[in-house]
């Protein structure tokens, strides 16, 4: 099936589904879209950033030119529907002109163009420095990058000036786009002959849904590179000090994943198993199941006292932190405020952190006694 047509149908089942196309005659502008630049602002990629779309505005170079005249408040509904739509005309030039490329560089053999490189690549926690020297110049060599919300302003910043950038990131309540459709985005791109990156916040086989990516372009005959990240949980334990095992008092770490596949609140069917007070356990997307973790931890055998620990925005100048005994964690993440993306380490190790709130003789005397 040619790539083209590939794009054209996506198009086509989205404007009868979930987008409306925009009226060429009154295009919805993009003062739409109000950024907040505060201090307070987060480090990572948000779905309303104007920063975001001034990045990829190859893709909205309309709307970007009407931002100035608009006074408008935002409405927000207005473009996530219409977000795909105004994109996928630049994208099917920009299959073409990655095909002519390709031609003109010789890329050809017989007639025929074999398909590119796709990368899936881990950027980290969100501190620009603890991205692999791999992962750098990998992303200085793309066509094409597609990125997650989870990547830091300050790694797209290293990426190559001729790359193209294309937002497809997921949020609660709101996904730029499905797997399924960026699966196809991948797909059309790597067939067209374009060196295409990934990019991912932490590891991206660490509940990045990476290997779903990995398994489909593979089933459709795409080599596909790996390049590992760090993965939240170690990042975010160094920057605070905690060992994640540590002879006698963890032999063994284990991550967790706060949210089902489908969705609810209360995905955690694996506390009963994970209740080991010689095991350190990661949670990762959390906040809004913990409540109901931290009581199936209690109930099946850890201790109400165990240490734990809430980070926000680890490893960035944001970082915002709340130490706890685990049966006033949730009171303490609410009471600070926290948002996503928050990791949550629970363990005796997180005692063993300098910033514990309590004298060295009470750690020593918590971490005999749990």
């Amino acid at each position: 099936m040619a790539l083209v047509y590939k794009l054209q149908s996506l198009s086509s089942s989205l404007s009868s589904t979930h987008f409306r196309k925009p009226n060429s005659l009154n295009p919805q502008p993009i003062c739409s879209l109000h950024f907040n630049s505060s201090s307070n602002s987060s480090p990572f990629t948000e779905k309303t950033s104007i920063e975001r779309y001034q990045r990829d505005q190859w893709l909205y170079k309309n709307q970007l030119d009407q931002a100035t005249l608009c006074s408008v408040p935002p409405d927000f509904d207005s473009i996530r529907q219409n977000d795909i739509a105004l994109q996928l005309p630049e994208l099917r030039k920009l299959l073409q002109v990655l095909r002519e490329k390709r031609e003109s560089e010789g890329g050809c053999g017989s007639g025929k163009c074999g398909p590119g490189n796709v990368f899936l690549v881990g950027t980290g926690p969100g501190d620009p420095e603890l991205l692999t020297l791999k992962a750098y110049r990998v992303i200085q060599n793309a066509d094409l990058l597609l990125y997650d919300r989870l990547v830091s302003n300050d790694v797209l910043e290293l990426i190559g000036t001729g790359a193209r950038l294309l937002y497809v990131g997921k949020t609660a309540g709101y996904h730029s786009r499905t797997q399924e459709e960026i699966h196809e985005l991948l797909l059309s791109f790597a067939e067209a002959g374009a060196n295409v990156v990934r990019l991912k916040g932490g590891d991206p086989l660490v509940f990045g849904r990476g290997g779903e990516e990995m398994d489909f372009l593979r089933q459709q005959g795409i080599e596909v590179n790996v390049i590992p990240g760090i993965t939240a949980a170690s990042g975010i334990a160094a920057k605070l000090g905690i060992p994640l095992t540590h002879r006698g008092v963890a032999n063994s770490v284990r991550f967790l994943t706060g949210h089902s596949r489908k969705g609810g609140t209360d995905p955690l069917f694996v506390a009963e198993n994970a209740a080991d007070p010689d095991s350190t356990l990661v949670v990762y997307m959390g906040l809004s199941t913990l409540p109901s973790l931290a009581q199936k931890l209690v109930h099946h055998g850890l201790p109400p006292n165990t240490p734990a620990v809430a980070v926000e925005r680890g490893t960035t100048p944001q970082q915002r932190t709340v130490f706890a005994e685990l049966k006033d964690l949730a009171d303490e993440i609410i009471s600070a405020e926290l948002v996503s993306p928050t990791l949550i380490i629970i363990g005796k190790v997180v005692a063993l952190s300098p910033s514990w709130p309590y004298s060295s003789k009470e750690v020593s005397s918590l971490v005999e006694a749990i």
